[in-house]
């Protein structure tokens, strides 16, 4: 059971970094057009950054992270995706 727990959050872990890969790709792309649009889209990303740091730490400061290693590594990366995802729908669209 447990060794399936570890699999799951290993994939999980992949799809979270090739969503990553995919948002860095379409931020960039965004950026190097420069204009107000590309200081927008850069001052977001720190901001969304800092947000999603200091959301996950009060997750972790509740005890809403889990109580064992797999449960807290699921949730923190639940937590990222979301966000991720989030971002990917956005560039996307515009």
């Amino acid at each position: 059971m447990a060794f399936n727990s570890w699999v799951r959050l290993s994939l999980d872990a992949w799809r979270l970094t090739a969503d990553s890969a995919h948002v860095m790709g379409l931020r960039t792309l965004k950026i190097a057009t420069g204009g107000a649009d590309a200081q927008a889209e850069a001052a977001l990303m720190v901001n969304e950054k800092i947000q999603a740091a200091v959301d996950l730490q009060a997750l972790a400061l509740t005890g809403a992270l889990g109580s064992n290693a797999p449960d807290a590594a699921s949730a923190t990366i639940r937590h990222y995706r979301r966000r991720v995802s989030a971002n990917r729908r956005r560039l996307l669209k515009g």
